[in-house]
């Protein structure tokens, strides 16, 4: 995913500007010399994944924890690491298409690659099809391996039409010294970093979790609790975001920076909105949560507690995660991706701190949810620096409405804590044990908080409900429009 982001974050804003600035077929050229270039690193990074593959287990397995089954692994990364090559092609794919306000088809490509990896999978069970599958392929694991590099492949194929369709072709055309080859690469050298800094805290969160202070199960508590935060942050805000880039990229490109800031001032009125119920509803709903989603099998109540305790952490960050994936597109639409990359270095460092601070000093209070809590102070520290730095370099960003905004939405947030407080000891979630009853009793406490919610703000008189209700119904423009979203 890192790889995926950066890509987009420095090819979009160059290509933008060839579109806006250039005869439409120096566009179409600086596309196919991307594409000719892209797929020939690519296909090196896949093959050197292949032959090295016992080295990428080794680290990405913690240098060897312990538990590794280490033949099975290495067998199964040498499946799915070519997947890498698609992966970047479709990725490259849909800068293309967002860079032309496409966005309906690159987001809808998770949705056939986890068809595609069900109809493969498929084979390990279906016994007239395993007759005639390959050795390697008939257990479980190595089918979803195999349905992991079909989805890829898919996941590029079902956008070629489209880029066809809006003049790319794709004859032969490698090109190192092409000028917008080079900018993009030089732009993608820090992106890469910048990205990424919030998978690198996740594994500096990781290998802290290995400590022997940490409780067993910690590594996997602290990874559920990500995947839950996942969910939100890529229901919104990184569609949002997504969206912004493009937009902000164009706007960037004619000068017009008011009209950007308008963008991000809105798009962070409303990402947050939603971010701050979210959550409180995750801290106050956590153990719910994760016993629904997880509590099955061997996954006991101890597990549940140590997953809750890691999300409750995580969750505090939520609004600055997300805010984030926000204000970063207005860098890179300016195209710089080296002041997040510095930034970026900075907040590793703060996470570093104090994730030992934390493990030496506040274990006993924290314990597995010291790597969570770091990751969440780095997230704001991360925010800080890069609003002030944006402000102080193109004017003011609006920051007294967003304090009025962020106020209204905290009452209101508050009034939804309370009702949930209130769903919960009137209907003690622990005492119900059938999975169906449980999920029914969650869905209900969700369905008052968003009730309670929406209705205080409706009370308050909170512009971004009416903002968040015509963006869902795309009724009219209203501001959307307006800040080009």
């Amino acid at each position: 995913m890192t790889s995926e982001g950066a890509l987009g974050a420095s090819f979009i804003p160059v290509f933008t500007g060839y579109l806006r600035d250039k005869p439409h077929r120096e566009a179409m050229e600086l596309a196919r010399r991307m594409f000719w270039d892209l797929t020939v690193l690519l296909a090196i990074v896949a093959a050197a994944g292949c032959v090295f593959s016992k080295q990428v287990i080794y680290v990405f397995t913690l240098f060897g924890a312990r538990g590794t089954q280490w033949n099975l692994a290495v067998y199964l990364n040498r499946i799915i690491f070519p997947s890498v090559f698609f992966v970047g092609l479709a990725a490259l794919a849909a800068a293309i298409l967002n860079s032309y306000f496409v966005f309906a088809l690159p987001a809808a490509t998770s949705i056939f690659f986890n068809l595609t990896i069900i109809a493969v999978s498929f084979g390990a069970v279906y016994r007239p099809i395993l007759r005639w599958a390959p050795p390697g392929y008939r257990t479980p694991a190595a089918a979803l391996a195999f349905g992991v590099l079909a989805g890829a492949a898919v996941q590029w194929l079902v956008q070629v039409p489209a880029l066809v369709r809006r003049g790319i072709r794709f004859s032969p055309g490698l090109s190192w010294t092409h000028p917008g080859v080079r900018k993009i690469g030089r732009l993608m050298g820090a992106g890469f970093f910048g990205m990424g800094v919030y998978q690198i805290n996740f594994f500096v969160d990781t290998v802290f979790a290995t400590s022997g202070r940490m409780p067993a199960g910690s590594v996997a508590s602290l990874y559920l609790a990500d995947r839950i935060m996942e969910l939100v942050l890529g229901s919104y805000a990184i569609a949002m975001s997504t969206a912004l880039l493009p937009a902000m990229s164009h706007q960037a490109a004619e000068g017009k920076y008011g009209e950007m800031k308008h963008a991000f001032g809105f798009s962070l009125r409303i990402v947050s909105f939603i971010t701050i119920p979210a959550a409180v509803g995750l801290i106050l709903l956590r153990h719910p949560i994760v016993q629904v989603l997880f509590q099955h099998g061997r996954f006991v109540a101890e597990s549940t507690a140590l997953t809750a305790h890691a999300l409750f952490f995580y969750s505090l960050g939520l609004p600055a995660f997300a805010a984030i994936k926000l204000i970063t597109p207005m860098y890179y639409s300016t195209q710089d991706t080296m002041t997040p990359a510095r930034i970026g270095a900075l907040v590793l460092g703060a996470n570093l701190v104090l994730n030992t601070l934390f493990l030496l000093f506040f274990f006993r209070s924290l314990s597995n949810g010291s790597p969570a809590l770091a990751s969440s102070v780095a997230a704001y520290f991360n925010f800080v620096l890069l609003f002030f730095i944006f402000r102080r370099r193109y004017g003011a960003l609006g920051a007294r409405g967003l304090v009025s905004s962020l106020a209204k939405m905290a009452a209101c947030a508050v009034a939804m804590a309370a009702a949930i407080g209130g769903a919960l000891h009137f209907a003690p979630f622990a005492e119900v044990q059938h999975l169906l009853a449980r999920i029914g009793l969650l869905a209900g406490m969700v369905l008052i908080s968003v009730v309670v919610y929406f209705g205080m703000a409706r009370l308050l008189h909170c512009e971004e409900l009416s903002e968040f209700l015509l963006l869902l119904k795309r009724a009219e423009p209203g501001p959307a429009a307006e800040a080009g979203i």
